[in-house]
């Protein structure tokens, strides 16, 4: 640990009963999000494709291939914010604040046709109980900025530990 920091800079509290309602809604934004990666993203092996990624300031799809360039989209959890960069220097930035899942999808969805990426997803979540269609989706809209930072530190701490496990392997790390 770096000077100055404690245990609980890497390993924030995180009690479900406190965030549930953001952990909500930030599952159906990360699904929005994953979607669009997903439609514009060539097809690897075992959906590889697919995930988002641990960043410096919260999670991104790293670079994603479009008519001759790449984009990518980040939640940035430290300015609370969800920014859309392409290579040719445009950016689109959206604040993560309190708003429903209908509001998010259609702000994300106007930001792509206003930088000029066509895209289209299907707006049905996967893989949870009694699923509602993203533009339909006023339930989920809780945010908490406290709660949304302490998530990605922890994702952050844990992703640093399973990459140093991952780099002490030798061995083959393909499924059979």
């Amino acid at each position: 640990m770096g000077a100055g920091m404690d245990r609980d800079a890497h390993w924030p509290a995180l009690p479900l009963e406190a965030w549930q309602p953001t952990r909500a809604t930030l599952h159906m934004w990360n699904q929005i999000v994953g979607k669009v990666r997903l439609a514009v993203s060539p097809y690897l092996n075992h959906w590889r494709q697919v995930p988002l990624y641990v960043s410096a300031r919260g999670l991104t799809t790293s670079a994603m291939p479009y008519d001759g360039g790449v984009f990518e989209i980040e939640f940035d959890f430290i300015e609370h914010a969800l920014c859309i960069r392409k290579s040719d220097g445009a950016t689109k930035t959206l604040p993560l604040a309190p708003k429903s899942v209908a509001a998010f999808h259609a702000e994300v969805m106007a930001a792509l046709r206003f930088m000029g990426i066509a895209v289209r997803i299907w707006t049905m979540p996967v893989e949870i109980p009694n699923p509602i269609p993203f533009e339909k989706d006023e339930t989920h809209a809780a945010y908490d900025p406290e709660y949304a930072n302490r998530f990605w530190r922890a994702l952050a701490s844990a992703d640093a530990v399973l990459k140093e496990f991952r780099g002490r392997f030798i061995g083959s790390a393909r499924a059979r």
